[in-house]
């Protein structure tokens, strides 16, 4: 099955990321970029999140059920198997978007790897939300041919 991509105006919309480790941080970085209030709720900040210390409200505890209330969307990106599977079961529950980092049946909608250049954004996503590898390549690829284009529009 393929995956409609759909593109959402995230500025000033809240995100709540559970866990704080590299892809957790990779998630928080894209979403603060795109303009979004992010929530990180987590014992600790790994070090990858240290870059975000002062962009993020930050809650230092584990996971509780309820700490998606409200938000636009939420993702999921903990090592702990039980936590990531109760995030996307409240959020489900509560009609909130989840990226389950660990579960793509869990999920959703995808994280997509983004490819901005040329005034243009590029979210992508292999068809079935396999092959993360093949996507990388492709990001990678587009990443150059937009760099190759800067300049080359007229407003």
């Amino acid at each position: 099955m393929s995956y409609f991509p759909l593109f959402f105006d995230l500025k000033d919309r809240s995100a709540v990321v559970i866990g704080a480790g590299t892809i957790a941080a990779r998630r928080v970085g894209v979403l603060l970029s795109f303009g979004c209030t992010v929530t990180v709720v987590a014992p600790t900040l790994g070090e990858a999140m240290q870059d975000y210390r002062e962009q993020i409200r930050w809650i230092p505890r584990c996971y509780e059920k309820g700490d998606c209330a409200g938000a636009f969307l939420a993702t999921a990106a903990t090592d702990d198997r039980a936590v990531n599977r109760a995030v996307g079961e409240e959020c489900r529950a509560a009609g909130i978007p989840v990226s389950v980092a660990d579960r793509r049946e869990e999920s959703t909608y995808f994280f997509p790897a983004i490819v901005q250049g040329a005034g243009v954004t590029v979210g992508l996503v292999s068809e079935e939300g396999l092959h993360h590898h093949r996507t990388a390549q492709v990001a990678k690829h587009l990443r150059r041919v937009l760099e190759q284009m800067e300049g080359e529009f007229e407003e």
